[in-house]
């Protein structure tokens, strides 16, 4: 029997008492972040919502089996954000096509969600009307006879069904009931439990032929975006999802496979995702405000360096705590900074007699190290 089945199906049971600790620890983080977020540089936070948007978008495709082209979704996201750089990278369908859902999802969170809207969001995800070669329904819920069915396809055995949703004549009726929710349910229910909620009871009707697991994150997002009364993008919780999509997956089939209408186990692994995704956004914070100081100290006790010097040394500082790797050497400065050999040489020199590299290794085994390097954590 699967959820949906359930005779208290779609009578949603979370043992909030249980969750406060997990709740309060997300909220903890969230709150953290957002208040990190307003000491940071417009550059700074522009960057962070970049990568935020970009991770976003790649991840959502990975988690369904589709690899974007990561300079098309920064260059996309970067046009978006206002922070587009002048260079021409050519446009990806599929990329503007995800990031177009993700956008609509966060400006629209004053809206009350509707079955147009969807049917929107999942025709745009689909611009062609077909899934890789196989041509299917788009701007509409199912209406295939034959069930639909989540399965892992065995050679010379049979499929393995890991779930299936109500029937397509269902549909309608089903996501008349979530759309009503999803409207009403907004300040009346802890904002991080009904995203939770939120995504599950879409994967579990699984309305659309191909897109619902993009869909139901997306409503996700617009889910959060009301709950924190903000559309900026300062986490990926895409991102958390993608790495740990195994129990991403267990988690999800394990309650849609279930009769209980307790959904706690649920919640509580999505809510510590949120947080995780939060603590990862906090972290990047940091780093880039380490960075900042870094950079204003350097500029202040040596004002003459060179634009390719501080190229080298931006490069050299991002490759930090691992390394760059196998050093910088004199080739490598000659192809990042396009000088000559006798300028990567010099500005090398220059470099280390100012105290900022120190050199290892002889002859062609010659490589430059950052000296000052960030302390992780400072």
């Amino acid at each position: 029997m699967y959820l949906w089945q359930s005779p208290q199906w779609p009578d949603f049971k979370v043992d909030l008492a249980a969750l406060q600790p997990t709740l309060a620890a997300a909220r903890f983080a969230q709150g953290r972040t957002m208040g990190l977020a307003t000491h940071l540089q417009l550059a700074d936070l522009g960057a962070l919502q970049l990568q935020g948007w970009s991770d976003e978008a790649l991840a959502t495709a990975q988690i369904e089996g589709e690899m974007l082209q990561v300079n098309s979704v920064r260059a996309s996201a970067a046009r978006r954000l206002g922070l587009s750089d002048g260079r021409k990278i050519k446009r990806d369908a599929r990329a503007e096509a995800t990031l177009n859902v993700l956008q609509a999802a966060l400006q629209n969170s004053l809206t009350p969600l509707s079955r147009d809207m969807l049917f929107d969001w999942q025709a745009a995800l689909f611009p062609t009307g077909r899934s890789g070669m196989q041509k299917i329904r788009t701007g509409a819920y199912r209406n295939d006879k034959e069930p639909m069915q989540i399965v892992t396809p065995r050679m010379g055995k049979p499929d393995i069904v890991h779930y299936q949703a109500p029937d397509s004549s269902d549909v309608g009726q089903e996501m008349n009931a979530f759309i009503q929710w999803f409207n009403s349910s907004q300040q009346k229910q802890d904002g991080l439990v009904r995203a939770a909620v939120a995504h599950l009871w879409f994967e579990t009707i699984h309305p659309f032929e191909d897109g619902n697991g993009r869909i139901g994150r997306a409503l996700v997002e617009m889910a959060l975006a009301q709950d924190l009364k903000t559309d900026q993008r300062l986490w990926s919780l895409s991102h958390q999802i993608w790495q740990q999509r195994t129990g991403y997956y267990d988690q999800l089939q394990a309650a849609t496979g279930s009769s209980s209408m307790d959904v706690t186990t649920w919640v509580q692994w999505f809510v510590v995702c949120i947080h995780k995704a939060a603590d990862s956004s906090w972290e990047q914070m940091q780093a880039a405000m380490r960075k900042t100081r870094f950079w204003v100290e350097l500029r202040e006790q040596h004002p003459s360096l060179t634009p390719t010097q501080s190229k080298a040394i931006n490069k050299l500082y991002d490759a930090e705590p691992e390394g760059f790797s196998g050093g910088m050497s004199t080739e490598k400065y000659v192809n990042l900074c396009e000088v000559s050999r006798a300028t990567a040489y010099r500005e090398l020199m220059g470099l280390r007699e100012m105290g900022l590299l120190v050199l290892t290794g002889t002859g062609r085994g010659t490589r430059y190290q950052l000296l000052h390097r960030p302390a992780a954590g400072s």
